[in-house]
């Protein structure tokens, strides 16, 4: 059933979860930690207080009464256009806020994407977001992870195998901890004015700013290594 939205919502989250995954299949139902993986960012975002609505976009009637079944509301299923291995991220969402327009529920102020396969992201992570968003009085949130490895002692290699060259002179004699650090998007919250995200078709836009999350919260599950190792971390973390 289709929850009460109301006319005036403010803060929409998304979760986008297609039933196909080629690297590691199945994957958005996966256990994990005793949950389906999905699950641990519906809870985290209804935990969080942050939305007036957590929708959950997906192609499957599996995953849609998962979603239902933890909170979430999933009141359609995607087209199979939107449901490919080619899919965009962007094009997900915008179908889901016309949606919400074409159903007569309003267009929320800011539109929040939570992929479901960052489920170590937490409800405080989230929060932490969306103050920093009012601090800034920003556009835009995007989270970030300090790398694991910095590109400056990274290059590509000749057929040969060569080394030559491949650290620049400047940065060879350099300890770890004098380089600069340098971040990564990791996957977890991405956070827009609506308005602004349907014109630009980019949580990247002027005014987007970057929050830093822990390494232990950025882990983004895309093989069975990942989903691996973020069940062990999960289960440790609830011992």
């Amino acid at each position: 059933m289709l929850g009460d939205f109301g006319f005036d919502m403010k803060s929409l989250a998304i979760i986008p979860a297609r039933a196909g995954s080629k690297r590691l299949p199945k994957k958005n139902i996966l256990d994990l930690a005793g949950k389906p993986l999905i699950a641990w960012t519906i809870e985290a975002a209804i935990k969080s207080g942050c939305f007036d609505t957590v929708l959950v976009s997906t192609d499957s009637e599996e995953l849609r009464e998962i979603a239902i079944k933890y909170g979430a509301e999933a009141p359609f299923l995607r087209p199979l256009e939107l449901s490919s291995d080619n899919s965009n991220s962007i094009d997900v969402i915008k179908h889901a806020i016309q949606w919400l327009r074409n159903a007569g529920l309003g267009q929320s102020e800011f539109t929040t994407l939570l992929q479901p396969t960052s489920p170590l992201r937490t409800a405080e992570d989230i929060v932490a977001a969306f103050d920093l968003l009012n601090k800034k009085n920003a556009n835009g949130i995007v989270s970030v992870s300090e790398a694991d490895h910095s590109p400056l002692w990274m290059n590509t290699l000749p057929n040969d195998g060569s080394l030559t060259d491949f650290i620049k002179p400047e940065v060879r004699e350099l300890r770890s901890q004098e380089l600069p650090k340098y971040y990564r998007l990791n996957g977890a919250i991405y956070i827009a004015k609506t308005a602004n995200l349907l014109i630009e078709s980019s949580f990247f836009g002027q005014g987007c700013f970057a929050y830093i999350m822990r390494h232990d919260h950025s882990i983004d599950i895309d093989t069975e290594f990942d989903f691996v190792f973020s069940d062990f971390l999960m289960r440790e973390k609830f011992k």
